[in-house]
C-alpha cells in the first residue's frame, strides 16, 4: 500500500457499480483501498507482461528448433 506521504487529492467521475464490484472482488474495505489495489494490480500485470515478453524474446533468439509432432503449428 502507498504511504500517506505519497497521497494526492484527486477528483474522478467513476462508475459506482464498477467500484462496488471491484471492492468486493478485491476484498477492500473502502473505495480508496479498492482504487489503490486496482492500481497495484495493473502495475504488477504490466511488469509481469514485460518480463514474459523479454523471456520470450530470449527464448526465440536462443535458436531453439521446435518440432511439431502433431502437425498443428503454422510455418
Amino acid at each position: 500500500m502507498t504511504t500517506r506521504t505519497n497521497r494526492s487529492h484527486k477528483h474522478f467521475q467513476l462508475d459506482s457499480r464498477q467500484i462496488k464490484r471491484a471492492q468486493k472482488a478485491l476484498r477492500a474495505k473502502t473505495e480508496t483501498e479498492t482504487i489503490e489495489k486496482a492500481l497495484e494490480l495493473a502495475i504488477a500485470q504490466e511488469q509481469s507482461n514485460r518480463l514474459a515478453h523479454a523471456a520470450n524474446r530470449r527464448f526465440l533468439r536462443s535458436g531453439i528448433v521446435i518440432e511439431d509432432v502433431y502437425g498443428n503449428l503454422d510455418d
